[in-house]
């Protein structure tokens, strides 16, 4: 079989204006802790506190807005748009229900989630008072996660960067002002955070509208959008057993080790943030390909973006080589924590085309609507690779360098997995919808 590339303008115009939107939650997550920060150590504890919490909600149910794109796209690639974006319109009620649900259940477990999470009463009751307000704008939350699944769908990447950008921009500039001259406080932060939800849900639903299509719920798509969802819901708890694990093996080897974790885990989060958008491309294309019944196209898009998943990633390798006696530093003064970074660094470092490829296929995979094979290989890898090795690390007292190794393990038997799946080609299944 020829496969059939696409031209790489339409990639990476797929694929920049989605890292836009996939940056943009954490640079506001930074502006919001930058304000905060002034306040005082107690404001921040509660405000890392309950942010941990509401990051979960984005975490776990990334089926609304990935799930959503694969369903979307086929039905964009068989030239069938109105049907496509009734696929958003069933997301976006699923995501008021589970939001409002979420609400509920989050004013209730509030206090006993803060005080299991943070063992301190102070801190906790700061929680609360950050979480309670801040949940509200949950619904809105999962509205703008199932706006971008079906905008990217259909192939706009731009407008929902618009979008994402608006409302938190504009949250950012109130922040401040609630929390310092409105004199607001901590619960200052948490109304500028749901101002940005407001804003952004605001403007994916006047989108939807727009599109003059029928808006009353449709339980049979719901259903078929929760079970694509649970297998991706699964997939993402393999991946918070994994980084918890890490995590707390790192807190019992030293402060050191786990403040030289820290810093390293969130540059390898935000290299998956540059890496994943090029594979939100591949789930948008792949996607669109299959459900047109160009399968030839669909292998060649695949092949593609392997090549510029790997092509990221070796550039990353090499950059983050060039810079790892200086970038450190940027993080921290402490020699103890100087020291440790060493012994995740280099791990980290090489990860990046072997993540490059995963990343890329993992798009090309969920874009095929692959997620139950995604699911068992995650599950596995975890299960095997990562969780054993973190454990038996803490028992042997190898600190970073078993930490890392459980990672590298499980992006490697990962990597086997997806190139398998890959070079099968049972993943390329044609027909609008799978």
């Amino acid at each position: 079989m020829i496969a059939e590339r696409v031209p790489a303008k339409k990639v990476f115009g797929l694929a920049i204006p989605a890292l836009g939107v996939l940056c943009a939650e954490p640079l506001y997550v930074l502006v919001d802790t930058a304000v905060v920060g002034h306040l005082g150590a107690l404001p921040l504890a509660g405000l890392a506190l309950g942010g941990v919490v509401l990051s979960q909600i984005s975490t776990q149910l990334t089926f609304l807005s990935y799930g959503t794109t694969s369903r979307t796209a086929r039905l964009h690639g068989a030239g069938r748009r109105a049907e496509a974006v009734s696929e958003g319109v069933q997301a976006t009620w699923l995501a008021i229900v589970v939001g409002l649900v979420l609400v509920l259940a989050g004013q209730l477990l509030a206090i006993p989630l803060a005080q299991a999470l943070s063992g301190s009463d102070e801190i906790a009751a700061a929680a609360v008072s950050w979480l309670r307000i801040a949940l509200c704008g949950a619904p809105l939350i999962l509205v703008t996660m199932a706006g971008n699944g079906w905008m990217r769908g259909v192939q706009e990447a731009v407008r929902p960067l618009r979008y994402v950008l608006l409302g938190n921009g504009i949250s950012a500039v109130l922040c401040p002002v609630l929390v310092y001259a409105a004199g607001w406080g901590l619960e200052g932060s948490a109304v500028a955070n749901v101002v940005a939800q407001v804003i952004s849900a605001s403007l994916f639903l006047r989108a939807l509208v727009a599109e003059r299509v029928p808006l009353r719920p449709q339980p049979s798509v719901m259903r078929a959008q929760l079970s694509l969802g649970r297998d991706l819901v699964l997939r993402s708890l393999a991946f918070q057993a994994c980084f918890v694990s890490a995590a707390a093996v790192a807190a019992r080897t030293s402060t050191a080790a786990v403040g030289a974790h820290q810093i390293v885990l969130q540059l390898w989060t935000f290299l998956s943030l540059v890496l994943d958008s090029v594979a939100i491309a591949a789930q948008s294309l792949v996607g669109a390909a299959l459900g047109g019944g160009a399968q030839r196209q669909a292998h060649g898009v695949a092949t593609q973006i392997t090549r510029y998943g790997l092509l990221l990633g070796c550039v990353l390798c090499a950059v983050f080589a060039a810079v790892s006696g200086v970038l450190p530093h940027a993080f921290t003064a402490d020699p103890g924590v100087l020291g440790e970074i060493p012994h995740a660094w280099w791990f980290f470092v090489a990860l990046q085309p072997i993540a490059g490829v995963v990343f890329a296929l993992d798009g090309v995979l969920l874009g095929a609507g692959d997620a139950a094979f995604l699911r068992t290989a995650t599950l596995a890898s975890a299960a095997i690779g990562f969780l054993p090795l973190i454990w038996v690390s803490l028992a042997l007292g190898w600190g970073l360098s078993g930490i890392w190794t459980g990672l590298s393990l499980f992006m490697l038997l990962r990597l086997a997995a997806v190139l398998v799946r890959w070079r099968s080609g049972r993943w390329a299944v044609v027909g609008a919808v799978r």
